[in-house]
This record gives structure tokens, sequence and C-alpha cells, in this order.
């Protein structure tokens, strides 16, 4: 895998997929390993993907200090990135749990983002995480399916912070489909995550929510904030939250959808995230202000 240097010395590992202009990629989880993102439903037949593995992720090296696993310390390792690629402004997308990543990315470097897409992304860094009340409600849209008499105890339970959830049990929750697909995609999850820095990724000192909707007010370049109609985490009227922080952003909620829509859907999804990519990348979007 292609790797290059941070800042303060960590080795960062990133994944290429697919052709074209270049595409910088931030996963969730938080800290998940951004080989559970795949291609994004063939979104790699019209970008060439740079899948970020974060620090302590993937192929990417554990930092030295633990404390630089914090959401905020990891904005310069995006910019390093986008040194190492040689590119003046860059597009980027992420999933999740990194969406606070790239808010807080485009934020610090608002002259370096052509285009941001913002995928289920719960907005913690703008101080509104949904709610346990929000992923419960959406929880109950699934009623009726096979799985839902068994598994929506124990989701209850998780929220409710009684121990850890059986992603074979919950991860239903997650994904429009509960497949054999969306199955192996739950079953993966603890192996691909660093314990170590999950929790610190979000801490809530790594946000100043008053500041960076200040900031995120004066980004121009443009944005799609993509929900799924079926997601608690968040709903779709808790995603559009964030676009409201942008001056210069669209909304759209994919139905039928959980939190991976380019599983749920990938011609659709890779459709929609790809032509707002494309149009965003056109001069008179890219070069604004």
């Amino acid at each position: 895998m292609p790797m290059f240097t941070a800042p303060d010395g960590t080795e960062l590992a990133y994944r290429v997929s697919g052709e074209g202009e270049p595409l910088v990629v931030l996963p969730g989880g938080p800290l998940r390993a951004s080989v559970y993102l795949g291609d994004l439903g063939g979104l790699a037949d019209r970008r060439r993907l740079i899948l970020l593995d974060l620090r302590g992720t993937g192929d990417s090296a554990r930092p030295a200090d633990p404390a630089t696993y914090r959401c905020d310390r990891q904005v310069e390792d995006v910019e390093a990135l986008r040194v190492h690629l040689g590119r003046e402004r860059i597009d980027l997308l992420a999933h999740s749990a990194g969406g606070s990543l790239a808010m807080l990315y485009a934020a610090r470097y608002p002259q370096r983002v052509s285009g941001l897409a913002l995928i289920t992304v719960n907005p913690w860094a703008l101080g509104r995480p949904a709610t346990v009340e929000e992923r419960l409600a959406a929880a109950r849209l699934r009623r009726g399916e096979p799985w839902f008499d068994d598994a929506f105890p124990a989701f209850r339970a998780w929220l409710g912070g009684e121990g850890e959830p059986d992603p074979a049990v919950v991860g239903a929750f997650f994904h429009g489909r509960w497949d054999d697909a969306a199955r192996a995609h739950e079953a993966a999850v603890d192996e691909q995550t660093c314990a170590e820095g999950e929790e610190r990724f979000l801490d809530p000192a790594a946000f100043d929510p008053p500041a960076l909707r200040s900031a995120l007010a004066e980004v121009t370049a443009p944005v799609l904030v993509l929900a799924g109609e079926l997601d608690g985490g968040p709903r779709p009227d808790r995603a559009r939250l964030v676009a409201d922080a942008f001056p210069n952003a669209e909304f759209a909620v994919q139905t039928g959808s959980g939190h991976y829509p380019w599983l749920d859907d990938p011609g659709r999804f890779a459709g929609r995230v790809g032509d707002f990519l494309a149009r965003a990348g056109r001069p008179s979007a890219a070069h604004r202000g």
C-alpha cells in the first residue's frame, strides 16, 4: 500500500481503487480500517478513490502518542495526504464519524476543498449527535421484518448501556437489507476497528461547535449531505443539520437505505454521489471565492 508520513512522524497508509480524478475518502467507525468501504458501490468506476487508513487502523501505524487519535489532532494527517498527492485542492468524501474529521478539515483549510460529500454523518462535531430516542424510533421502522422481534430488545439494551452488542443480532438496524453481504460487513467490525483509539476519536474536547459553525459558514465549496432513510444515527432530520451548517450544500435521502447506503443500493449511491462530484469539479463550482 502507498504510504506517507504525518507531521508527527506516524506512517500512514492509503488504498487506491479505480481510475480518474482522485477522491480522498475518510472512513468512519470511528477508527475503522478503510477496507470496509470497498469500492463504495462502484464509485471507483467514476473516480480514483484514495481511501485513507486513519492512524492505528489498517496498514497505518499506531501513533507514539495515543492522544493523537482525537479527531481534531488528525486534521493535519489529511492535509499531509493532500500535499503528498500533489493536489492544490481535493474532493473529499467522508462516512459516518469520518464526517467530523472532514468538517474540521474544511473549517481549517477551506481553500483546499473543491467538493465535499458527507455520507450518513452524525453531527458530533456540531454538538448535535443522534439521541437514543431517535435511534429507537428509526429501529421501529423495521417492525414487521422477520428478525425484528429478536433484535430490537438487544438493540434497546445496548443503547441503554447494557453491554456490547452482538453484530449478528443488532447489525440489521444499520443496514437497509439484512442479507449475507450485510452480515459479513457487520461481522468484520471488531477486527477492523482500532480499539485503542475508538473512544478518543470523539472526545468532546476535540470540538468547539460554535466556532466550527462559524467557520463552516465561510466554506464556499459545494457540499452534498446524504442520509439513509432508515438510518438512526443520524435520522434524516438530524443529518439535515449538517447541511444547514454550509452555505452551498444540497441534502438528499437515499430511500430504503441505512447507515451504509453503498451496500443497500450501490447503483443509486454511486450515481448520486458521482453526479454531485462531477458538478462540484466544474470550474464554476470548484473555484468560487
